[in-house]
């Protein structure tokens, strides 16, 4: 181990320590056994791990791996990533650090390595600016290190072969589906900005992070996606569309399905339906797979999508939305950070020009909110004292699930009956301040 690497000695003879582009190989084999559902899966993580610490990426480098190494054999035992990134919150940039690929060896579980890691990732975030951090993982576990369930992850609409809308006799298709290049990185940027706008939470993204996301992939990453320009036959590009390279369950998911502003989804969505069916079968072929078991297609499109309006009935299974774990260490200056979007909330509301004090108790801590004529004065933590006033009061970090649009305050009141409400007008500001809304975050990795 290179002296330069070490972060601290754990004792038991356990160094944690950053990783190093030499590691690719070992680390690699480390996360497709631990994160691997199969051999096939496998062999994709371990291609994105080694894509992390040998190909260039926009926000990432190889120390940012984090690995506890046995010193006696220089064996991996456990090892998790902060991967920076920018989202927005209704249009307003914030950073987040995303933790991925975390893992330790079954025989080292329960001695508080990931504990110890998380802390130097909350650290270097911390030192990054960074406002939030998030992780997709199991259910519970990323609770004890500060984390909720907070924020809309993916969920969508399915669709079988026999209900593709199919073209009529001797009628050509009406769009044509192509693989995008680099050339169309500005239109695609522009349609993506433009279907944003449906969405509270997203990622943001620039010329440099689509071009990583289209071609600085190997080509067995588990997260390389086949990105799609949409044309008309006379070569007008329309839209675009993103898909893994390999089918998931029942055929092909679309990740990403966006048109420009003007194009009628209706006269769309069918063909890019009829290309889902007909490519995941093609994967199919190529990999061997029973076609019979290929016949349909998933649009992981979030909870809302324009494609769930106009194919209707031709998505008939609805998969209910899992949860990104969400961390917000500095909540009040989250608040303030975001306090255009929620002065305009109010703004177009019943409620313009509102003035109060908002007291959300959280039982171990609280937040003040001022408003003066619509606009937030301040935003400050509270330590909560026996008998002191509170007008809502939220239970653990469920707040979290409010602020990210993921629950809204009726849902929240009726799962928690520890989630109170002593002001009426409390319940009303806060539900306008905070509405419920769909997110899609693609995330960077």
């Amino acid at each position: 181990m290179q002296t330069q690497l070490l972060i601290r000695d754990l004792g038991d003879g356990l160094v944690l320590r950053h990783a190093a582009s030499t590691d690719a190989d070992a680390l690699a084999d480390f996360n497709a056994k631990i994160h691997g559902e199969n051999e096939a899966d496998g062999l994709r993580v371990a291609a994105w791990t080694r894509d992390l610490l040998t190909r260039p990426h926009p926000t990432f480098g190889p120390a940012d791996f984090t690995i506890v190494e046995e010193i006696s054999t220089g064996r991996i035992i456990s090892s998790c990533n902060l991967i920076s990134q920018q989202w927005a919150y209704d249009g307003i940039p914030f950073g987040v650090g995303r933790v991925e690929l975390v893992g330790t060896l079954v025989e080292f579980r329960g001695r508080g390595m990931i504990h110890a890691q998380f802390g130097e990732l909350h650290k270097w975030s911390a030192e990054r600016g960074e406002e939030v951090q998030a992780i997709t993982g199991i259910p519970y576990y990323y609770r004890q290190f500060g984390y909720e369930m907070g924020l809309e992850l993916g969920g969508g609409r399915v669709g079988f072969e026999p209900l593709m809308p199919r073209l009529k006799e001797g009628e050509s298709e009406p769009f044509i589906i192509r693989p995008a290049v680099e050339t169309d990185i500005p239109f695609m940027l522009e349609v993506y900005s433009h279907g944003r706008q449906r969405s509270l939470v997203t990622t943001y993204r620039d010329e440099k992070i689509l071009r990583y996301e289209m071609s600085g992939k190997s080509e067995d990453n588990v997260n390389r996606a086949e990105f799609r320009i949409i044309e008309t036959a006379d070569h007008e590009a329309v839209g675009y569309l993103a898909h893994p390279w390999f089918n998931w369950n029942l055929g092909l998911s679309l990740f990403e399905f966006e048109l420009k502003p003007g194009v009628s989804w209706l006269e769309v969505a069918p063909s890019v339906y009829r290309y889902a069916l007909e490519t995941g079968k093609e994967y199919a072929r190529r990999d061997k797979e029973p076609l019979e078991a290929k016949s349909g297609v998933a649009f992981w499109l979030g909870t809302a999508h324009p494609a769930y309006t106009v194919l209707r009935d031709r998505l008939p299974r609805v998969r209910a939305s899992y949860a990104w774990y969400t961390r917000v260490p500095d909540l009040a200056g989250f608040i303030r950070h975001i306090a255009p979007a929620l002065e305009k909330r109010l703004a177009e509301s019943y409620l313009p020009g509102y003035n109060g004090i908002l007291h959300y108790n959280f039982y171990r801590d609280g937040l003040k909110l001022v408003f003066e004529k619509g606009k937030l004065k301040e935003a400050e933590s509270y330590k909560p004292a026996p008998g002191m006033h509170s007008d809502l009061g939220f239970p653990t970090l469920t707040f979290l699930q409010l602020l990210f649009g993921y629950r809204s305050l009726d849902e929240l009141r009726f799962a928690f009956p520890d989630c109170t409400a002593d002001s009426e007008d409390a319940h009303v500001v806060t539900a306008t301040l905070f509405p419920k809304k769909p997110s899609l975050v693609t995330g960077i990795v």
